[in-house]
């Protein structure tokens, strides 16, 4: 398959798969068997498209112009190869995951479902490989409302209210600051292409306020990176069944939105503009700001779901950060930490969906004794709490290395400092749940009932292990991925502290 035909069938298989669940959706089977096929088919795409990049190659697609000077066109490069694969990987866990999971509690709607988040690997898709601003907004706003339904998922007033929320607040910011940046940035630029080295090179009458107002505007305008004070819509679409809350903090959603941070720091402003940007050290600031503050707030919550959620706002939050070291280092470790938290980050929710369709509960008070229940549950919950925290051999513990290396190349030493508090706390919110789990209940001494005869499906089991598996895999992948990922995020300068970090057969 060529490169161009690899793209279209990127972004035509989740339109057909979308029209085949619509197609089955009176025999259950059959809807569910065309999302595994599509799902798994949309990641050899994926796979393919990976390749040609690896190789070399940049594949191109042009659909032509909405309008003069407004082109809908597709380029595969490293960062955006990464977030498909990504993307689509943990899409065929997630519909084997939500097979168990909306079977098992009989959620309502399964059809509307599985179509919107058909729809929304479409965004996902083109947010993943467009060429340029235009395109990357289209297909950013797809992702949002292809999204909307899901999160209102239940009907019940806190559904509805959570979806306005998630939706204003998405649409608000990227009506209000990111189109404000994207035209003005084609005003200034003469084009709206991503361009090695940054766009704004080419920028006639780019001034350093100019320039300053650029980057808050694209910072804040990219409501999905749930940067504070934008980060409300996160914790509030947690109302949305477990599988659309892996959709939002794994597979797509916030992916997409840290992923635009990146793409346009490295494609339309570069290292040499981003570094000569005087709001670049203000937006790093809150984004360290965000790290440590949502982390607080994630001590606090005693519901599992809420948690996790402010976890993922200050996840997010380290890819921010990375973009705004503004060198290799950081860029690569940006880019590192989205398919790390992607993966640990999965396993969180899809454990806490398996605690709640075999008990009910969804409070961390009420999961004492569980652990006996449910064992392979929280053992895969401890193992992607580690890699969450930065523990290795797992998967997070390399971005943070390389922001910390971006940190000292920068002269950024608070950064480091950060770093290491929001591990701490990590460790403070995340590593106290397995361990309840594991302590006795209180009362009979008896392991607290199954709400559903049984226990927990077993797809709902397999998959957040089968993705704690994974966090121990990629941890030794790193090697490939950073010589992969080089070419978009530039050469890193090495330095004693990643020599110090050195393990035999693994090469930061």
């Amino acid at each position: 398959m060529s490169g161009e035909m690899a793209i279209i069938a990127a972004l035509v298989l989740p339109i057909l798969i979308c029209g085949g669940i619509w197609l089955a959706g009176r025999v259950p089977d059959i809807r569910e068997g065309v999302t595994l096929v599509g799902a798994a088919a949309l990641f050899i795409v994926a796979i393919i498209i990976a390749a040609k990049v690896s190789a070399g190659e940049s594949p191109e697609l042009s659909l032509g112009e909405a309008v003069p000077g407004l082109e809908f066109a597709f380029k595969a490069e490293p960062l955006g190869a990464l977030f498909a694969l990504v993307a689509s990987g943990l899409w065929i866990v997630n519909s084997f995951y939500s097979i168990g999971y909306m079977r098992g509690n009989r959620e309502r709607n399964q059809t509307r479902f599985y179509m919107c988040f058909a729809i929304a690997l479409l965004g996902a898709m083109g947010v993943a490989l467009s060429a340029n601003l235009f395109t990357l907004f289209v297909f950013y706003e797809i992702l949002t409302l292809s999204t909307y339904p899901l999160v209102a998922h239940k009907g019940d007033a806190n559904a509805q209210r959570g979806a306005r929320i998630y939706l204003m607040t998405l649409l608000g910011t990227s009506i209000g600051f990111l189109l404000v940046a994207v035209i003005w940035t084609g005003a200034l630029a003469g084009s709206l292409d991503f361009v090695p080295g940054g766009l704004l090179q080419q920028a006639e009458g780019l001034t350093p306020v100019v320039a300053s107002a650029l980057l808050l505007l694209f910072a804040f305008g990219v409501g999905k990176a749930a940067l504070m004070p934008f980060h409300f819509w996160l914790p509030n679409a947690m109302v949305a069944p477990t599988p659309v809350s892996a959709l939002l903090h794994a597979v797509a959603v916030v992916k997409a939105g840290v992923f635009t941070i990146l793409k346009v720091a490295i494609y339309v402003f570069g290292e040499e503009i981003l570094n000569a940007t005087a709001s670049r050290e203000f937006i790093l600031g809150v984004a360290c700001f965000t790290i440590i503050v949502a982390s607080l707030v994630a001590m606090t919550k005693d519901n599992l779901k809420a948690r996790l959620a402010y976890s993922t706002v200050a996840q997010l939050a380290y890819v921010t950060c990375g973009a705004m070291l503004a060198d290799p280092a950081g860029f690569m470790g940006g880019s590192l930490q989205i398919a790390a938290h992607a993966v640990g980050k999965i396993t969180l929710f899809m454990c806490a969906g398996a605690i709640y369709v075999a008990t009910g509960r969804q409070n961390i008070s009420e999961m004492r004794g569980l652990g006996k229940r449910m064992p392979l549950v929280f053992i895969a919950f401890f193992v992607a709490s580690l890699s969450i925290i930065g523990i290795p051999p797992l998967a997070g513990d390399w971005p943070k290395y390389e922001l910390m290396q971006g940190a000292a190349d920068a002269g950024l030493d608070y950064v480091p400092y950060v770093l290491i508090l929001s591990s701490l706390l990590n460790i403070a919110y995340l590593l106290p749940i397995p361990i309840l789990a594991l302590m006795p209940p209180p009362g009979s001494g008896e392991p607290a009932p199954y709400k559903r005869p049984g226990g927990a499906p077993m797809l709902t089991v397999a998959a957040p292990c089968f993705t704690a598996l994974l966090c121990f895999l990629m941890f030794f992948g790193i090697g490939p991925m950073s010589d992969f990922l080089e070419p978009a995020t530039g050469e890193r300068v090495p330095s004693a502290y990643m020599d110090a970090a050195y393990i035999e057969g693994v090469e930061p």
